[in-house]
């Protein structure tokens, strides 16, 4: 076999001819190329290899699959079209989700005992006897997969036209009650809003705010972009966080220290954690609703982004009048004590 063009480009070429000619030893040998040249690959490459991998993986067999969308992914983050490359591997995503709940259930028909750590290698021969090898492969790949969506997920783009994310959130619940397995970062970038109204009561002024927020990982970054835009802006009292705190918060890389401004509370009363993500709010009346208390204690962590690739930000729209709020209040019970 003699192949193409040297180089990414050329593997990319050689790969797609030889999943197209189902030539299993051309393709394994084209796929160990893809490594292999990646890491040297020039832009144009990049932006070119990226949406033609993204559009074999459905032919791509289970084992290499993973790798291959990780690949695209980083292709993604290198400038690639992530609405071009999300079809092929959210579809991917899907399946190894439906596969890993298989993987569970097998898991327990056959007897139980402690899972073993999904590390994105090769399933050995024992574990594909004991749950089928598709089964195995989506479990043993679930890493993988997870790193390439939520390259696709950084974009805003990909995540309005993500139908799919609702989907993927039910697969990636049942895989976790079923195994313990938690995908942390996989799980916040299927929550993640865009252009989502959200009403902000501040209990102390007795005022009310409507924003909105787009692109935001967890309620750390939530926490310090509404202090920015309500007491940066001049609009309640208290502890404004810095320009640097906030720039890492919308896409500024990096991390800065910070301090809390408020205890973040639902209208029931209940606190919402920072660690918690935007969508833990609860809607009312067709609106997120959130009350903004005075810290109950002392915090502070590292400003910045869950999610490094993703831009973030929280937009005061119009502070809201006093019979407006007033209505808003009426669904907000008082404050429980904070505790932890």
């Amino acid at each position: 076999m003699i192949f193409g063009k040297a180089g990414f480009g050329g593997a990319v070429a050689d790969f797609e001819a030889a999943v197209a000619a189902q030539d299993t030893k051309r393709s394994g040998k084209a796929f160990v190329r893809l490594q292999e040249t990646f890491g040297q690959a020039r832009e144009s490459e990049l932006l070119d290899g990226g949406p033609r991998l993204a559009a074999l993986l459905e032919q791509v067999p289970p084992s290499p699959r993973a790798v291959v969308a990780v690949l695209v992914g980083a292709c993604v983050e290198r400038g690639a079209d992530a609405e071009r490359c999300a079809p092929g591997v959210l579809a991917g995503l899907r399946w190894a989700l439906e596969q890993a709940v298989e993987f569970a259930d097998a898991w327990a028909a056959t007897g139980g005992g402690a899972f073993p750590a999904p590390d994105g290698g090769e399933p050995g021969p024992e574990l594909v006897e004991r749950v089928g090898f598709e089964a195995a492969v989506g479990w043993w790949t679930l890493p993988q997969w997870e790193m390439a969506a939520v390259a696709m997920l950084n974009h805003s783009g990909v995540r309005r036209e993500a139908g799919s994310r609702g989907d993927a959130l039910r697969l990636l619940g049942a895989v976790e009650r079923a195994s313990g397995l938690e995908l942390k970062s996989l799980a916040h970038a299927l929550l993640v809003l865009d252009d989502e109204p959200l009403v902000a009561l501040h209990r102390t002024s007795g005022t009310g705010y409507l924003l909105r927020i787009s692109g935001i990982g967890d309620n750390f970054q939530l926490h310090t972009l509404l202090a920015d835009a309500l007491i940066g802006g001049g609009h309640v009292e208290g502890h404004a966080p810095s320009s640097q705190e906030v720039a890492v918060c919308r896409e500024t890389p990096g991390q800065v220290d910070t301090m809390g401004s408020f205890d973040l509370v639902a209208p029931d009363g209940e606190l919402i954690w920072n660690e918690g993500t935007p969508a833990d709010i609860p809607v009312v009346d067709g609106v997120r609703l959130l009350v903004l208390d005075e810290p109950s204690y002392r915090r502070t962590w590292p400003a910045g982004r869950f999610f490094p690739g993703m831009r973030g930000d929280a937009l005061l729209e119009r502070a809201l009048g006093q019979e407006e709020t007033e209505r808003w209040y009426a669904h907000v019970s008082p404050a429980k004590n904070a505790a932890g």
